[in-house]
């Protein structure tokens, strides 16, 4: 449930309903509008049976909330929200590139990688440290060391980090490192672990999972904020069907879905959608006309010797010509994209 105030109700007035209930055990979470405030109430309702909100000072009106994700839709926060991530915002009209490899290798290749993807405007190095692969022999990421590197990556480049966590130890480790953190899709309903990088308060990328349906998207990212942590991105990179010319297939329909349904920002992942390099700037285009806030885009310095998902992998200049590109479509699109001004 929801408790709409009065446009010009005061401090003290929203305060006394939030005294009422923190009193009888529910949770509270405020959010201010430019005219409205709007208390979101949390916990068993039925403990407000006998309890007349409607006639206190300020109050307008009682909404309940049909949907089970209740912080992260719309009802309770109708204004989009803008993650602020020290100083670059994602949500805003300026679009978030953020790009680098699947995978941390060695100290060159992700240096080299954060330093061409800043010249072409990306502002998030993202790179794998931990990486969860269908096979077990298959590559695992070089962890705590790949970490390291990413750091003095974002030292060499001045941007910020970010990396994906795969366990509650990998959260511990991750968090001196990185500015953000990542959870993969194999990990979107892994309830602890949204716990966990709850309590962190660190920001996060969410992405869907294969066969994740939207409420069940909506609903993981539910546990992150329910935890005190609202700065939550969605990511989108598309889901499994009978196809097989792509990875997966992209649910561009995801974009206006989830923008209708949730005040979270959505970026979109082309590259695991494709699963080849030659179908990414399409698909990221398309991403951004369908108005995504941003991209995380994997480029490496030389994809043909790629440790891992090498095939969708851009190359620098591919990525800067993509790049532009966008420049182009943010501009049709009333959006901001500064290329080559980082």
């Amino acid at each position: 449930m929801i408790i709409v105030m009065r446009p010009g109700s005061s401090e003290n007035q929203i305060g006394e309903v939030t005294k009422v209930l923190e009193s009888l055990g529910l949770g509270v979470h405020i959010s201010k509008g430019a005219e409205v405030t709007i208390i979101g109430v949390i916990g068993d309702k039925r403990v407000l049976n006998d309890v007349p909100l409607e006639l206190m000072p300020g109050v307008e009106k009682l909404v309940p909330i049909v949907e089970s994700y209740k912080l992260a839709g719309k009802t309770f926060k109708p204004e989009p929200s803008v993650i602020d991530v020290q100083g670059v915002k994602i949500g805003g009209k300026e679009l978030v590139i953020m790009a680098g490899p699947c995978a941390v290798e060695n100290h060159d290749q992700i240096v080299q990688a954060a330093l061409s993807v800043k010249k072409s405007g990306a502002q998030i190095l993202r790179g794998g440290a931990f990486k969860p692969r269908t096979s077990p022999y298959a590559f695992q990421g070089l962890e705590e060391e790949g970490l390291k590197l990413l750091k003095e990556a974002k030292d060499a480049s001045g941007l910020l980090v970010i990396t994906e966590v795969t366990s509650e130890k990998a959260v511990e480790i991750s968090d001196k490192y990185v500015d953000m953190f990542q959870i993969g899709a194999r990990n979107v309903q892994n309830f602890q672990l949204l716990r966990e990088v709850g309590r962190s308060g660190k920001p996060v990328v969410l992405k869907r999972g294969p066969s994740t349906t939207i409420d069940e998207w909506l609903n993981a990212a539910e546990y992150i904020i329910s935890e005190g942590n609202y700065n939550v991105i969605l990511c989108e990179r598309g889901i499994r069907t009978f196809e097989t010319a792509t990875r997966n297939t992209l649910d561009i329909s995801s974009v206006p879905v989830v923008k209708n349904s949730s005040h979270l920002p959505i970026i979109v992942d082309p590259s695991h959608a494709a699963g080849k390099s030659k179908y990414v700037a399409p698909l990221a285009m398309a991403a951004i006309a369908a108005g995504a806030d941003g991209l995380i885009v994997e480029v490496h310095p030389n994809p043909r010797c790629a440790l891992s998902d090498a095939a969708q992998q851009l190359t620098p200049e591919s990525f800067d010509e993509l790049c532009k590109d966008i420049s182009k479509l943010a501009q049709i699109l009333g959006r901001e994209f500064n290329y080559g001004k980082q």
